[in-house]
């Protein structure tokens, strides 16, 4: 499956428009990263857990979408969107939701 953040592929037509295609996921953060990334708040740094729950929820975004698309027939989604929410009531749930145009090309 081919993807693309752009509207087209260079040196590939699109034969044909198959509709959009989303794909959601929500996360949970745990305690102990809460803690963890509080101490990286702290004292400066990267906070690794919770850049791996970003990564984990747009890779399983990613193919929840690309399934979809290929139930259509796609072989390529053009046109990709990924949006990412916190949400619950302490935000400690993380949405990551994306969408595209699933095409053959």
């Amino acid at each position: 499956m081919l993807l693309s953040t752009t509207p087209t592929f260079q040196n590939r037509p699109i034969k044909r428009y198959l509709g959009v295609v989303t794909g959601e996921t929500i996360i949970g953060a745990n305690a102990v990263k809460d803690f963890k990334a509080g101490l990286r708040d702290f004292f400066g740094g990267r906070a690794g857990d919770y850049e791996k729950v970003l990564v984990e929820g747009k890779d399983a975004s990613m193919q929840e979408m690309t399934e979809r698309a290929a139930r259509l027939g796609a072989n390529a989604i053009v046109g990709i969107d990924i949006d990412y929410e916190t949400i619950g009531s302490h935000n400690s749930m993380l949405m990551v939701a994306c969408s595209g145009t699933a095409v053959l090309v």
